[in-house]
């Protein structure tokens, strides 16, 4: 009987863990996690914050880096590169086996304080790449409306895209057609498409907390409760399953490109009331992406349950976003505050990131 990681991939969706730290990959936990099925990394500010802030797994490198760099941005991505580097390398095998576009992919971010400046971030983006120097480095870009053209910018250089923060179903199909653009712009520059890839990824229970509050504020409507962000996923693979597809996609295909996979996120259950694995399970399907915390993932290799459901009920998916409509939820408003509050959430995360790494060197100025 195979894992129920492994079972996920035998539907055509890869399991990825959304945890890096210094500890995780050199203590042999990532290793024995890509044995039992882990495909891929994603990364964020938070996770490094909370890895290099506490304990002394750092503490070594730290005090050679800050002997000649003192802004903290700058410490901390000499930092992240050797752990960004090691978790590139331990998936370079599975990168390596048939078609290197789908799997073996680490995340890293480009700092959301440039979100809403296009060039900058397309920029920042070029420097993580070339500070990396991995193939299989997805750089993460907001899915924002300035990130978009900072997309297709970065595809266009031949650079992999992670576009992050998506949550709504028109912001997604903009991503994809920046995606498109890049590509298109790619080939005709001598590219070769075949080394670019990208995930959209798609943010899940963050919905149903923001939907389900605004129902409690309204009241009654109880059989909607926990409904949304499925429903939301559900739809938004059916766009992937649009725009990859048809004779201008073949041509792109016969290039060399790979199409944009959905990439659910933000998929460990905030609800206690909820099934700890719903959003897992009830989003699983071919040509997809589930980056799981690591709490998710003990719990899914405990208890997941492992069938096609991401094509399930397709008019009850379309229904539910009429019915909280009907009910009073704006999903137009709901989308657009959770793409703020994200953006706002992950530039706070590297602002307290930054100040780990200030608290850490004062700490080595006072001893």
């Amino acid at each position: 009987m195979p894992t129920p990681l492994k079972a996920l991939a035998e539907q055509g969706q890869s399991p990825w863990i959304d945890y890096l730290s210094r500890t995780f990959v050199n203590d042999g936990e990532f290793a024995g996690l890509v044995d039992d099925g882990i495909r891929g990394v994603t990364s964020n500010p938070t996770i490094f914050q909370a890895a290099i802030a506490e304990g002394d797994a750092y503490d070594e490198q730290l005090h050679e880096v800050l002997e000649h760099e003192s802004d903290p941005k700058e410490v901390f991505l000499a930092l992240a590169r050797e752990d960004i580097r090691k978790a590139c390398d331990l998936l370079r095998p599975v990168f390596d086996r048939g078609d290197a576009t789908r799997d073996g992919w680490v995340s890293l971010e480009v700092d959301p304080n440039l979100a809403a400046d296009a060039t900058a971030t397309t920029n920042e983006a070029r420097r993580l790449h070339g500070m990396i120097a991995r193939p299989n480095l997805f750089v993460k870009i907001p899915g924002t409306k300035a990130g978009l053209s900072a997309i297709e910018e970065t595809v266009a250089s031949g650079i992999p895209v992670n576009v992050t923060l998506l949550f709504s179903l028109e912001r997604h199909r903009e991503a994809a057609e920046a995606y498109l653009r890049g590509l298109r712009r790619l080939r005709e520059s001598g590219g070769d498409l075949a080394t670019v890839a990208s995930v959209a990824s798609f943010f899940v229970s963050r919905v149903d907390t923001e939907a389900d509050r605004r129902l409690e504020e309204i009241g009654g409507h109880d059989e909607l409760r926990g409904k949304l962000a499925i429903a939301n996923a559900k739809l938004a693979y059916q766009t992937y399953k649009e725009i990859f597809s048809g004779s201008d996609w073949d041509e792109l295909v016969s290039a060399g490109a790979s199409a944009q996979r959905c990439l659910w996120a933000s998929t460990s259950t905030k609800n206690p009331a909820y099934r700890d694995v719903i959003y897992v399970e009830e989003l699983i399907g071919p040509g997809t992406v589930n980056t799981m915390p690591r709490e998710t993932i003990d719990a899914f290799q405990d208890h997941g349950g492992v069938e096609p459901t991401l094509e399930r009920d397709l008019d009850g998916a379309r229904r539910t976003l009429d019915e909280l409509a009907n009910a009073g939820v704006d999903y137009g408003d709901v989308v657009a505050v959770l793409e703020r509050e994200g953006v706002e959430k992950f530039t706070k995360s590297f602002k307290e990131l930054f100040e780990g790494v200030s608290a850490k060197r004062e700490q080595f100025v006072a001893s």
